[in-house]
């Protein structure tokens, strides 16, 4: 009897510790990736602002706001969701990225959006130029000519909470004339030149900010401001973009 009590209560403890330990999935153990938190992401997005965006003279509150704001991450996919924080571009599938942080900070204040402002995108891409630009204005205009980066960058903004912002599928080379004209126009891919039927759209005292040049090189990102019949350009520097495709 001593002996019979003596296993029952072995297999008591046994089974008490199975239970309070939780069962293992099939390939979980240490060498499995932690996804970072909510918060840790917020500290991502603020540690990108502060090291990445502000220190090199971005200082559009505005803007730095928004970049602190907007879930980077969410607009990458997920197999590269680590690197959405990176001081680079992130492929986003179809020979597609999306652009640097600092890059697109720089755009965008060079664009000097207003809340009123009518805002037109050349490439929609992941969606998350877009969403930057709706944190700043309520009426922006996005074009995509991938249909599948289309299709889902649509899905995507509608879901985060960006529903007021447009998007179609066409040729961005074109524009989009139908809602012309725009306070401000941001291509987010290099065409060799400038295309004029964007500068056509352009308001009067209305800016655009476009990167131009070969594919495969170094190209110049150029902020264009139309004053009446005249277009002043200024060179902000060599970048390198995706070229932007088209029949154009």
């Amino acid at each position: 009897m001593a002996i019979r009590a003596i296993l029952v209560g072995l297999l008591t403890l046994a089974l008490a510790a199975a239970c309070a330990r939780p069962a293992e999935l099939p390939g979980a153990g240490a060498s499995a990736p932690a996804s970072p938190s909510p918060d840790q992401y917020t500290s991502l997005r603020k540690r990108m602002v502060d090291q990445q965006i502000r220190a090199r003279g971005v200082s559009d509150e505005a803007v730095l706001r928004a970049m602190e704001k907007v879930p980077r991450h969410l607009f990458v996919p997920n197999e590269v969701v680590s690197e959405a924080y990176e001081d680079r571009p992130v492929p986003i599938g179809y020979g597609q990225t999306i652009s640097q942080p600092y890059i697109v900070a720089l755009m965008t204040e060079h664009l000097s959006v207003r809340p009123g402002d009518k805002v037109l995108e050349i490439g929609t891409g992941s969606g998350y130029q877009a969403a930057i630009l709706a944190e700043l204005t309520d009426e922006v205009y996005s074009v995509e000519i991938v249909q599948p980066l289309a299709e889902s960058s649509l899905v995507r903004l509608r879901e985060l909470g960006y529903g007021k912002v447009r998007t179609r599928m066409g040729d961005g080379y074109f524009g989009w004339e139908e809602h012309a004209p725009y306070d401000a126009i941001v291509v987010t891919a290099a065409p060799d030149h400038i295309p004029q039927p964007l500068v056509r759209q352009l308001r009067d005292g209305g800016r655009m900010v476009i990167p131009v040049g070969p594919p495969g090189s170094f190209q110049t990102l150029w902020k264009l401001e139309k004053r009446g019949e005249r277009v002043v350009n200024t060179n902000l520097g060599g970048v390198v973009f995706v070229p932007l495709t088209g029949e154009h």
